[in-house]
């Protein structure tokens, strides 16, 4: 199967992986989508790649064998495609995308046959308070009792494994040390006593959330794990932070939304603000260390006003 990968797939693979081995799986790619599409649902056919697609995964539209329009999904190992089907199986369309689960039987392991949804309308298509809103109906949604015996690993597990890259960020610029330092602070103050271990997205932003035919907004790419909802709330809480960063009372209106979607969801104020700022930190090192310097002095600027 011929095509070319969205470019903006080709240099966040090699930002996560490294350009050698973003371009190993890069060449397999075409075998692996060949593969996957055998395997759908006893064949399906492609319409087109979806561009510019995802960071983390091969986006196509394709029609089963009896004509419903689907979306398949290829990945790295690295992204953790089985742990997302795990995910997408226990909500089963309780808030987020539907796993076509008999049609996904045979399915190879680093790819995933959901239904289609709206792509290209996402909540950030809305008005600011409207998508905030939309946003918190959907999540709430996704916050369920994780299964028996589940493979996901926990915010306290995931956020000690990111210490070490943003102390390392911080030795190589002086100037990052005090939010860092802010930053871990809050996360070992929070992961002391967490309050509820829960079902996450992991990555929940308005871009995550799509419209759909049989609800209003879905939410897709999840990175879950287990713990509090402050957590999950976090990324959310720092959405369109250009917009944010541009205008004159940006670093107000920050700390309001973090008051506002706590007051919303029921989630304690301190806590959020703590998952917010440590987030924030942890994403502008990790967008300065790959050359995102834009992005990552974006996080950063957001961080301090915490």
């Amino acid at each position: 199967m011929g095509f070319e990968p969205p470019q903006r797939l080709v240099r966040a693979l090699g930002e996560t992986y490294g350009d050698t081995a973003a371009a190993e799986w890069l060449g397999r790619l075409p075998a692996l989508t060949g593969k996957a599409m055998s395997a759908a649902g006893h064949r399906v056919t492609l319409d087109r790649v979806v561009a510019p697609g995802g960071r983390s995964s091969l986006v196509l539209l394709v029609h089963r064998e009896d004509g419903t329009p689907a979306v398949l999904k290829v990945a790295p190992a690295g992204a953790a495609p089985a742990l997302e089907r795990a995910a997408l199986a226990h909500w089963n369309g309780w808030g987020a995308v539907e796993l076509l689960t008999g049609a996904d039987a045979g399915v190879p392991d680093d790819a995933l046959l959901l239904e289609r949804l709206h792509h290209e309308i996402s909540l950030r298509s809305l008005p600011e308070a409207k998508a905030l809103l939309e946003a918190a109906g959907t999540v709430r949604r996704l916050w369920v009792e994780p299964p028996a015996g589940h493979p996901f690993e926990t915010v306290t597990g995931r956020t000690a494994r990111q210490a070490e890259p943003m102390l390392a960020a911080a030795e190589r610029d002086a100037e990052l040390g005090p939010l860092v330092s802010a930053a871990l602070a809050a996360r070992d103050e929070l992961v002391t006593e967490p309050p509820e271990l829960l079902l996450l997205h992991g990555n929940f932003r308005q871009s995550k959330v799509l419209s759909a035919e049989r609800a209003p907004w879905l939410a897709v790419g999840p990175e879950p794990l287990t713990g509090e909802r402050a957590y999950d709330l976090a990324r959310l809480a720092r959405d369109r932070v250009e917009d944010l960063i541009a205008s004159p009372g940006g670093a107000v209106t920050a700390r309001r939304r973090v008051k506002k979607l706590a007051d919303s969801l029921e989630v304690d104020q301190d806590r959020l603000r703590g998952w917010t700022l440590f987030r924030a930190v942890e994403s502008g090192t990790r967008s300065l260390t790959v050359g995102r310097r834009q992005d990552g002095e974006l996080a950063l600027e957001f961080a301090g006003w915490l």
